[in-house]
């Protein structure tokens, strides 16, 4: 008798030199109809299962049902308890399971989010086709399958977070005023009293979209601008930490060697391109 769902799914077992790149693919799938109930179980890995039509339940830990209405992402996390299946009507899925220390970087940074497992989306087709990449490589087969596999993972996982149905995918307007804002002197309660909410407020916003304090993620975009200074303009390493928000340039050099792993004047001298030039 013929199943009522079709089913494709291929599995890798990456070596410890593949481990090493920090993320790994241990497997991908498609499957459409009426599926079977998954569960209860637990895995010793992560795994998105992308749903792209249909809707089902999901539950975790024990915890209380929660609906999946397609388009959405299913997280499954190491170690937790988990046990899901699509209606009576059945739901069509992709799914990549994935391991490695950059995982739990993702989780920590929000891209895996272990406080909505159920996550909506806007759209699944930009998630769905990069996953469609892995099941073609696999399907293709060759001695970069590993490697090949494992970096599309990380191309999965932005693209879930761009299309999740709570965030702008041209980005939070939270983060783009502390962007705009983060080279000027100023504290982080300037920071937030400019973008009218509450410190703890901003503080919440930005650990949930960013994964770090206000404070790391202005600290990010000034050292970033400061290379663009150090290595594209001959000006004084006094006059790039002013440029980028320090006015004690003793200050901003233990900042930028502590972050940087080298001095400004070091930074300089590797990577130095000269001043542009116009006719």
């Amino acid at each position: 008798m013929t199943p009522p769902y079709n089913t494709w799914m291929h599995y890798l077992t990456p070596g410890p030199a593949h481990r090493g790149l920090g993320l790994v693919c241990l497997g991908v799938g498609r499957q459409e109809g009426r599926l079977p109930t998954v569960g209860p179980r637990t895995l010793q890995h992560h795994v998105a299962v992308l749903v792209t039509a249909g809707r089902g339940w999901f539950s975790q830990a024990g915890g209380p049902v929660m609906d999946v209405v397609a388009p959405a992402v299913i997280w499954l996390l190491p170690g937790v308890r988990h046990h899901y299946a699509p209606h009576e009507t059945g739901w069509d899925e992709w799914f990549v399971d994935f391991a490695g220390p950059a995982a739990t970087a993702y989780q920590d940074l929000g891209f895996v989010d272990a406080a909505n497992p159920v996550t909506p989306l806007t759209t699944a087709e930009p998630a769905a086709h990069a996953i469609g990449r892995i099941a073609q490589a696999c399907r293709r087969g060759g001695p970069y399958l590993e490697v090949e596999t494992s970096a599309v993972v990380h191309e999965v996982l932005v693209a879930l977070r761009r299309s999740r149905a709570d965030e702008d995918p041209y980005g939070d307007p939270v983060l783009a005023g502390l962007a705009r804002d983060a080279c000027l002197p100023v504290p982080v309660a300037e920071h937030a009293r400019r973008l009218g909410m509450p410190l703890t407020e901003l503080r919440r916003a930005v650990r949930r979209l960013a994964g770090c304090s206000p404070k790391d993620y202005v600290l990010s975009i000034r050292l970033n601008r400061a290379k663009d200074l150090l290595a594209t303009t001959d000006l004084p390493v006094a006059a790039v930490a002013r440029r980028v928000g320090y006015d004690d340039p003793a200050y901003f050099t233990r900042l930028f060697t502590r972050r940087a792993g080298l001095p400004p004047s070091e930074f300089r001298a590797q990577q130095y391109r000269g001043i542009p030039t116009t006719s």
